[in-house]
């Protein structure tokens, strides 16, 4: 051993056995002419995109666990969302092209972990008549499943379960709180803790996803509130703020498919006939943020009645029916079955009230009942195992009308869609939660576009080519979610827009800004805006750009990258604006058009679909909107 080793070991040794002050090894703090070379210290604001499902379901979920979904639980969730590789419950492999970020397992409240029992021949849920019916006509093969799960779906209508499940409830929820504590990686991933409160009524859907920020020390003080319980949206919220108080934890709740409660989700009264109250704006808003805009049952921006200027609003339409089939959808009900017109409503009722009962911002999620959120067209897996990839998948029944065949949903009426995107600080349950809470999300159909609005009064058309294009907006202006008031006189709102598209998928045909107001009579308006397109086509003098154009190949599911542009930028001053008017505007971001899912199944399989059958799409984004106030 050398001198100087051995002197530098004795110094090593003395420091680890004698006590210290801090003080002593404590860097010197630094004069008054110290200059920090970092620019990013200190910066506090939401650096971060991240990509999630807030809507998955696994085994655990009665529905998914009746039609074939026999072996994956949360954990092969939790894995698969990670980047893992699965084996799907049709036996083939799965894999996603890019993990997610963050990932919600939200199987429903109602029967929640009693599939895997009752295949399993639990005793003591066999002594239970309704139970043991279940389980020899489960027993039966795929026609007695369907059997065990159009029970369920009355069940769920009539907002009443038939088996009693408290202690089940008790011990699946243990589990799915200790799985989501177990992969959560603050940094890396983050597993929510929640479930899904499957409010049918009538056939209606009501459903929300209960979302919790906390982990198992606080969220198993409770076990989920269920429909059967109650089917009223209030009441969700009263156990939430019954959670909120008992545990000094938080929690929100996202509603979703309203293109399928037949205009309940967005009606302008309370489920139980009364008006709508100030009280209850105030508190739907306190636990409803956002709204999931986009997933498997079909998009719910807007429809062609709603908006017939929209060229794009006729899109991944599933409008034919509720939810279960048992009620043909009337134009009367679509406003309060569309975000937009929700938006318009909230706009009025707020003028009305006081405070606006759908001030909501965008996410999209899958609301796959596999365990595996793939939200591509290309790698579709179905979003029932019954639909997993095969041949005959396009026109296998999903929901069977047992009113009228008309109203029956096939598995070719579903989508691919959607992902979550979220700026936050960082990936952790605190600051993906709390960007949920300002509504700082979009929504997508699937591909991860990178898109980026801020609204002010003083932006120019420099911002947009700025490197610090976000800081430089959050100093000033708001971003997506935010609010605006008290401009300057004589100052229109000007928006800054940036818009990447995803590095694995197709050029953006257009940025879209959608706009909606309130005149002084208290009668909405909405109007889409094409702010920036790509190709040098001109904007003709109806304020129309023409058609970006196809490079699809249906037959072999491809596409070219020879139109449209990767990148987009946006300075737009509302040409409209009246200072007076209650407003808000929301960006939508279109891709050129690429082959959807069946044409992928098509080209795969071989097989010859009929000739009415959608083969291709353009995908899209839709952030959460900015408001204005007078």
């Amino acid at each position: 051993m050398s001198r100087t080793f051995a002197v530098f070991s004795a110094v090593l040794l003395v420091l680890f056995v004698m006590p210290v002050k801090a003080s002593e090894f404590a860097l010197e703090k630094p004069d008054e002419e110290h200059i920090e070379y970092s620019p990013f210290i200190n910066k506090a604001f939401p650096q971060n995109i991240y990509w999630g499902d807030t809507h998955l379901h696994t085994t655990y979920s009665p529905d998914a666990g009746m039609v074939g979904n026999f072996n994956l639980g949360p954990d092969d969730a939790y894995r698969f969302a990670k980047g893992g590789q699965v084996q799907a419950n049709n036996g083939m492999q799965a894999k996603l092209v890019r993990p997610l970020d963050f990932l919600v397992v939200a199987d429903h409240s109602e029967y929640q972990g009693l599939m895997p029992l009752l295949r399993g021949g639990d005793p003591e849920l066999l002594q239970n008549e309704v139970g043991n019916r279940w389980y020899n006509w489960f027993n039966e093969g795929p026609e007695g499943q369907y059997k065990v799960f159009l029970e369920f779906a009355e069940d769920l209508a009539a907002n009443k379960g038939r088996i009693p499940f408290e202690k089940i409830a008790r011990s699946t929820w243990d589990l799915m709180g200790e799985t989501a504590d177990e992969h959560n990686e603050p940094g890396r991933f983050t597993a929510f803790i929640g479930y899904e409160w499957t409010s049918t009524p009538d056939g209606n859907n009501l459903h929300r996803v209960v979302m919790f920020k906390d982990g198992a020390d606080k969220a198993g003080q409770v076990v989920p509130f269920s429909s059967f319980e109650s089917a009223d949206p209030e009441d969700l919220w009263a156990y939430m703020a019954d959670y909120e108080a008992k545990t000094g934890g938080h929690v929100l709740s996202i509603p979703h498919n309203a293109n399928l409660s037949n205009g309940l989700m967005y009606d302008t009264k309370r489920l139980n006939g009364k008006r709508l109250t100030a009280e209850y704006a105030k508190t739907r808003m306190r636990f409803e943020p956002l709204h999931e805009m986009t997933q498997m049952k079909g998009d719910s921006e807007t429809h062609p009645k709603l908006s017939p200027e929209d060229e794009f609003a006729d899109f991944e339409r599933m409008d034919k029916a509720n939810l279960t089939g048992s009620a043909a959808m009337t134009d009367e009900m679509l406003p309060g079955s569309y975000a937009r017109s929700a938006l318009r409503r909230g706009m009025e009722l707020e003028k009305r009230l006081g405070s606006n009962p759908f001030k909501q911002g965008f996410i999209g999620s899958t609301d796959s009942h596999t365990s595996l959120a793939t939200a591509g067209e290309s790698n579709y897996f179905g979003k029932a195992s019954m639909v997993e990839p095969g041949p005959e998948r396009w026109e296998h029944v999903l929901i069977q009308s047992q009113t009228d065949p008309s109203l029956t949903t096939y598995a070719v009426d579903t989508s691919a869609s959607g992902l979550a995107a979220v700026w936050a600080t960082e990936n952790t349950r605190s600051a993906i939660f709390e960007a949920m809470l300002r509504r700082e999300t979009y929504a997508t159909t699937g591909p991860r576009m990178l898109v980026r609005v801020f609204g002010g009064w003083g932006f120019d058309e420099d911002d947009i080519h700025r490197p610090d294009f976000a800081e430089h907006g959050y100093a000033n202006g708001v971003p997506m979610g935010g609010d605006l008031s008290n401009g300057p006189d004589g100052k229109a709102p000007n928006f800054v827009v940036r818009a990447v598209r995803d590095p694995d998928g197709a050029n953006l045909d257009r940025v879209q800004m959608v706009k909606g107001w309130m005149d002084a009579s208290g009668q909405t308006y909405e109007k889409v805006y094409d702010i920036a397109w790509s190709d040098d086509r001109v904007q003709g003098e109806d304020g129309k750009v023409q058609p970006v154009g196809d490079t699809v190949d249906v037959a072999n599911a491809s596409f070219k990258n020879t139109i449209g542009e990767a990148l987009l930028f946006a300075h737009w001053t509302d040409p409209d604006f009246d200072s007076s008017q209650q407003a808000f505007y929301y960006v939508r971001v279109i891709e050129i058009p690429t082959p959807r899912w069946t044409a992928f199944d098509a080209k795969i399989f071989g097989v010859d679909m009929s000739e009415d059958t959608v083969m291709k799409l353009q995908e899209r984004a839709y952030t959460s909107p900015i408001w204005y106030t007078p």
